[in-house]
């Protein structure tokens, strides 16, 4: 598995020592779980959005993302997950990174300081160089939508 380096910048290092750094949780893992910065705990109500900061930012290198996606036991277990999901960080971006979490959950949920709240992914991008042409190659499918094929 190739390994990409990643500038990572704690914005207060003296208020984040006792943060951990973005980390995988096990050998094969994509996704880097990202904590939570907040000063104190914060309640996310039942279809509410916040955005969580990290305290933490990122130099990413030309040709990659970051990816910000869902903790798949938050979303499942509480119905909290990414709004954007899979939200983007650019490679030029150079704020802090946060993360809109929304509770579609049916109770409250508490965020506290240090709780894994999102993972990250690098991922490769490519962009688009576009070409406007009088009509699109065909296809067997043509305009077929949302659930053409049937369940």
């Amino acid at each position: 598995m190739p390994v990409v380096p990643l500038e990572i910048c704690w914005l207060d290092p003296e208020q984040s020592r006792d943060l951990p750094l973005p980390a995988y949780h096990s050998v094969l893992a994509a996704g880097l779980d990202m904590a939570a910065a907040i000063t104190e705990s914060v309640t996310l109500a039942s279809g509410d959005i916040l955005m969580i900061p990290t305290g933490f930012s990122v130099a990413i290198p030309a040709g990659f993302e970051l990816q910000v996606r869902p903790r798949s036991g938050l979303a499942i277990k509480h119905g909290v997950t990414v709004v954007n999901s899979p939200g983007t960080i650019d490679a030029d971006y150079r704020g802090e990174v946060k993360v809109g979490l929304i509770n579609l959950g049916k109770k409250d949920f508490t965020i506290n300081r240090g709780d894994r709240i999102a993972q990250m992914i690098l991922a490769p991008v490519s962009q688009a160089s576009l070409r406007v042409v009088p009509e699109l190659t065909p296809t067997s499918r043509q305009d077929g939508g949302f659930g053409h094929t049937g369940i």
